[in-house]
């Protein structure tokens, strides 16, 4: 059972969420609301709005959305949605050879070879000019990082139409920025197998409103790099 199932349990209990036809409509549900109803939990993981909130992964959601096929997302500053569905992309397995890429620069990097990080990755497949080799897109610099926050855009799942999204915080591990495009990573760890429509999705449309710029998503597992 996830950390925070009890937690949500009772908010289902209190907001009457077990009685809502998921079939005719998402459920809207504000920070306050899982704040008042939490708020004799002694745990700050069972409390915490943000962490009961943070379900990254299919495996991270509590039983209750297991059990109903339910996720979660962020539509605006406090504000959340319930969903029906599948709101998670499946991150599929490797399965072609990997290729050897030979930097582009013409000295070693040898500060890429210290630690093992996500971030580290990233910095040496930029530096190199793996990302613009793969592209075929030698104006590609590196321009988007840190929280931003997303313009008013709406959309559609398989049940629902024109869900509404608002300055809702979002992240990309890195952004660049070419002519005409923009590119966008998201970096995991070898473990990952599934993430949460939103951290691939409201960037893409936030760049693309900002830009009018074509936005190619790139997923990056670690696993497949190594100098």
């Amino acid at each position: 059972m996830s950390k925070n199932s009890e937690s949500w349990e009772k908010i289902f209990r209190d907001l009457k969420i077990d009685k809502h036809d998921f079939n005719k409509s998402p459920f809207n549900i504000s920070a306050e609301q899982i704040k008042f109803c939490v708020k004799n939990f002694a745990k700050t993981s069972q409390k915490e709005v943000r962490i009961l909130c943070k379900q990254d992964s299919k495996e991270e959601r509590p039983q209750v959305f297991i059990d109903n096929n339910l996720f979660i997302l962020p539509v605006k500053n406090g504000g959340y949605t319930i969903c029906k569905g599948d709101g998670y992309i499946d991150i599929p397995d490797i399965q072609t050879q990997s290729i050897s890429y030979k930097s582009k620069l013409d000295f070693e990097l040898k500060s890429a070879k210290v630690g093992d990080s996500e971030m580290q990755h990233l910095d040496f497949a930029y530096a190199s000019s793996l990302i613009r080799t793969f592209l075929n897109d030698e104006s590609l610099v590196l321009s988007i990082r840190g929280r931003k926050y997303t313009p008013e855009f709406s959309f559609n799942t398989n049940i629902y139409n024109n869900i509404l999204v608002k300055s809702v915080q979002t992240e990309v591990d890195s952004g660049f920025e070419g002519k005409d495009k923009i590119v966008l990573i998201e970096a995991k760890n070898s473990q990952t197998k599934n993430v949460i429509i939103r951290q691939l999705y409201y960037p893409m449309r936030q760049w693309h409103i900002h830009t009018q710029k074509e936005v190619i998503t790139l997923f990056l597992k670690n696993e497949a790099m190594n100098f």
